[in-house]
């Protein structure tokens, strides 16, 4: 991951909007003002994303720009408005083409549906699909553009796709010569976690694009700076600008961080689906059980007709794995693989999220399930969605798999990632962006030491 002078990278500070601001009080508002020490209120957020620091700027860098926008449903202020209408009204700056990243730009595909480029009804630009046939912009999808802008909302998981159309639409606008904007957002996992294992050297694809571990703990900014900046990632750099947080630190979950949370893909409803979609996610590709997808709580529980949930349930918490608690469960799900069929199983239930490692536990999980009678894991289905390629793909290569077959333990295979881990944990230091909130004694961790109030700077020639 050796670094070398690249294509200039910009992080934009936020400032303060010039002007003077009058506030005279009357004695009955001096009077509503006492009300409120004593009525619930609803406190706005404590995080500004991306967007709303480009927007107190006045989207001075963009005035004058024609604007390709990458966004999704996700892409919203700290209040709830689309990145999409912000830009369209945003006075000086010419909105004229978006590009929907898997799901859609609306986010009502399914996983793995193809997306078909459209005309936007609510706003008559032309929508280019980056899933599908395309996963790169075109330089046809290019021409006329000045600035190409990354707003999406991301799961903090090497194997979600957003990161693949991140990089990729990186490399294509350093192609086409045109400048490459990233709106920053919160790792929902929280900055600091770094799990599971390396892909394998050369192994490459859409769910695996990058040489990351599973759970990589970078912001979508921090990320792009790490593929800008390390060699043989991106064929084409462009002229990158990471527009930053402010009041983001490393250690925050999403409810710290005081933002709404949108769906990122139909089956992420919550911010702790982004956690469950690490811990049970690779059964969708071992296949043979069900992890909660077609029922209310995707991810959130792993079952099987045959299962004895309370005897499963016993073997998990005998575990005394760190920070997680499971409990008997019945569910049916209303689609997929075991529509309408009795599922019997187990609920996953986080009791200290700072000291489970989700990455372990779902090997725990997949060794479990895998030795239970009459499970078949790895079995490839008519449609290709689980099977031995499909899990291959998300883990980074076969090892993962072919470790559980050989009857390798949990421990085993862990411990095979550690020494990548810790490497890696060393290369993503100069890309951090945020550190740690400031403790009342001084004494921060020093494991992200970089300021969480980003100043600007450029990087490269």
């Amino acid at each position: 991951m050796a670094r070398k002078a690249s294509p200039r990278l910009t992080v934009s500070a936020p400032r303060p909007i010039s002007g003077n601001t009058r506030m005279h009080l009357s004695r009955t508002a001096f009077l509503f003002a006492g009300l409120l020490l004593f009525t619930p209120l609803v406190h706005a957020a404590k995080v500004k994303l991306g967007i709303d620091v480009l927007e107190e700027r006045q989207f001075d860098q963009l005035k004058g720009k024609r604007i390709g926008l990458i966004t999704n449903a996700t892409g919203v202020d700290s209040h709830g408005v689309s990145t999409i209408d912000i830009l369209r009204h945003a006075p000086g700056v010419n909105l004229v083409a978006l590009f929907g990243p898997e799901h859609g730009v609306y986010g009502s595909n399914w996983a793995g549906a193809y997306v078909a480029s459209s005309t936007d009804a609510h706003t008559g630009l032309p929508v280019y699909s980056l899933y599908g046939p395309t996963t790169k912009p075109t330089p046809e999808m290019l021409k006329g553009i000045d600035v190409l802008i990354y707003d999406i909302q991301d799961i903090g998981c090497r194997s979600y796709t957003f990161i693949s159309t991140l990089g990729l639409a990186m490399e294509a606008a350093g192609e086409a010569g045109i400048k490459f904007y990233v709106l920053d957002r919160p790792n929902p996992l929280n900055g600091n976690r770094v799990e599971g294992m390396i892909p394998a050297p050369g192994y490459r694809n859409f769910v695996c694009q990058w040489n990351i571990p599973y759970v990589y703990g970078l912001t979508p900014g921090e990320l792009a700076y790490m593929i800008q900046q390390s060699n043989g990632w991106i064929k084409k750099k462009p002229a990158l600008t990471i527009v930053p947080m402010t009041g983001w630190y490393r250690s925050m979950y999403w409810e710290d961080t005081g933002l709404i949370w949108v769906p990122t893909s139909p089956h992420i409803p919550t911010s702790q689906t982004a956690l469950n979609y690490i811990a049970t996610g690779f059964l969708g590709e071992a296949g043979g059980v069900s992890h909660g997808v077609g029922y209310t709580l995707p991810f959130g529980v792993v079952g099987h007709p045959s299962f004895d949930s309370f005897a499963l349930t016993d073997k998990f918490n005998q575990l005394q794995l760190p920070g997680v608690l499971f409990r008997p469960t019945t569910f049916k799900p209303f689609y997929g693989v075991f529509k309408d069929k009795v599922m019997n199983g187990v609920q996953l239930f986080y009791t200290d999220r700072d000291k489970v490692n989700l990455c372990n536990l779902a090997v725990q999980i997949l060794y479990r399930v895998y030795h239970e009678p009459g499970i078949k894991m790895f079995q490839t289905d008519a449609s290709g969605e689980s099977g031995p390629d499909a899990f291959d793909k998300i883990a980074g290569g076969p090892a993962l798999r072919t470790a559980l077959q050989k009857g390798d333990t949990p421990d085993a295979i862990i411990t095979s990632w550690q020494a990548d881990l810790t490497a890696f944990r060393e290369a993503r230091r100069p890309y951090l962006l945020y550190g740690e909130q400031p403790r009342m004694d001084g004494a921060n961790s020093d494991a992200d030491a970089s300021s969480s109030i980003p100043v600007k700077k450029t990087i490269g020639n």
